[in-house]
């Protein structure tokens, strides 16, 4: 019988962070807390600019914008935002999103494998994502679920289970 696998990559759907940014431009724009203080939000390259003429202000569009991508089911751990930053008389926070997972993070999370997942589990860097194989796919599920439990500092998502 053939290995079974699945891919454990860092991916962020790039039309689910648009939705989102797009609702939170919508609700920074009709809410009354937000009249007169000039916030918005949008796309800068490939970086999210937020900006706002208070600090609070300018982190509660940041809070706005989280909110939004919990909604759509985006991990916060996919975005990285800075500290409030004084611009002239506005603030801003500069966000970006983090993609694909890095090989220090990979070898991380194929050391858990390796040391706390079932036996004939392999796992294998294979550029920005992690391969993981096993004979028997009731393992494949209990790595799923032991990474699951683990509080990793980026976001993972499983992909081509077969």
């Amino acid at each position: 019988m053939a290995d079974s696998s699945f891919d454990i990559v860092s991916k962020v759907e790039r039309q689910e962070v648009d939705n989102a940014l797009n609702q939170a431009a919508k609700e920074i724009s009709q809410r009354y807390d937000f009249k007169g203080v000039d916030a918005s939000i949008q796309w800068s390259g490939e970086k999210i600019e937020m900006r706002a003429n208070a600090e609070e202000r300018v982190k509660a569009v940041l809070d706005i914008f989280q909110s939004k991508l919990v909604k759509r089911g985006i991990s916060l751990k996919a975005l990285d935002a800075g500290e409030p930053q004084a611009s002239g008389k506005e603030y801003k926070i500069s966000a970006s999103l983090q993609e694909g997972i890095t090989q220090e993070n990979a070898k991380k999370v194929a050391k858990i494998i390796r040391d706390e997942g079932p036996k004939g589990v392999k796992a294998q860097v294979q550029g920005d994502e992690l391969r993981v194989t096993s004979k028997s796919r009731d393992d494949l599920q209990a790595v799923q679920q032991l990474l699951r439990g683990k509080d990793l500092d980026f976001a993972i998502q499983f992909v081509n289970y077969r």
